[in-house]
């Protein structure tokens, strides 16, 4: 066991995230000593990510992601020879972006004079009293009106989110699902539930919904795990949720229900 430098609580060796507090954890590269700074207060070493971590990985697929010079797509508002694209090389017109300390003249365009012998279009006439009320009955005619009022020319409605229930009968638990929501025993909008159920961690997992993809689960390191009927699911990944599968947080399963 290791003690949390946040919380001072004991956690797992092989934590990413201490499961009480939720705090990241560093590891001294030379002595393994855990901490918060970038130096070791042990041997002075300095520290890092544990290795294996989502935030390690990420930390390591871009190590020049800070030196613009360095990565020409940084920033791809450029091109090679440092001239924003876009830039015009001649006289811009109406719009072009100008550069600061460049000096440039826009001629005014000329105005157009009307030939005379071109007459000047005449309004519209006026639509009859009776033409407009049957386009106003057209109009109606294409909304109906129900337990959803939908308009034909609005087109195709954008899907709502379908609500997600987590259920235990037997414990007397009625989760309504939030997008983003956490499951703890210390954080998150179901700590009344989770609050005294010792094997369920401080930050266990956490509830998302995709738009066009439906619910899933992500395992927030937890020290019990997080499992789909009774399959255990990776930490840091997303685990999609359909309607009749058990999700089980540490000890405690929980029916999913999808309407």
């Amino acid at each position: 066991m290791i003690i949390c430098p946040a919380c001072k609580e004991e956690i797992d060796n092989d934590s990413h995230y201490c499961d009480q507090c939720g705090q990241q954890l560093l590891f001294c590269k030379q002595c393994g000593h855990v901490g918060l700074g970038r130096r070791c207060t042990r041997c002075g070493g300095m520290m890092a990510l544990p290795a294996g971590s989502m935030a390690a990985a990420n930390a390591g697929a871009n190590p020049m992601g800070a030196n613009s010079m360095g990565n020409p797509m940084a920033n791809p508002m450029a091109n090679p020879m440092g001239q924003p694209v876009g830039t015009p090389t001649g006289t811009p017109g109406a719009g072009a972006a100008v550069r600061p300390g460049v000096n440039i003249s826009v001629t005014p365009s000329a105005s157009v004079q009307r030939p005379a012998n071109v007459q000047q279009a005449q309004p519209a006439q006026q639509q009859p009293v009776a033409s407009r009320a049957a386009s106003v009955q057209n109009i109606a005619a294409s909304i109906s009106v129900g337990p959803a009022i939908s308009i034909a020319s609005s087109g195709t409605a954008r899907a709502s989110m379908p609500m997600m229930t987590l259920v235990n009968d037997s414990l007397n638990i009625r989760i309504t699902a939030i997008n983003g929501a956490i499951i703890g025993r210390r954080k998150g909008p179901y700590v009344q539930i989770f609050g005294q159920q010792s094997y369920v961690s401080g930050i266990h997992a956490q509830l998302k919904y995709k738009s066009g993809e439906g619910w899933f689960v992500i395992d927030l390191n937890s020290s019990n795990g997080t499992r789909i009927n009774q399959t255990p699911i990776q930490p840091e990944t997303e685990n999609a949720l359909k309607h009749g599968d058990v999700l089980t947080i540490a000890n405690i399963n929980l029916q999913v229900e999808i309407r």
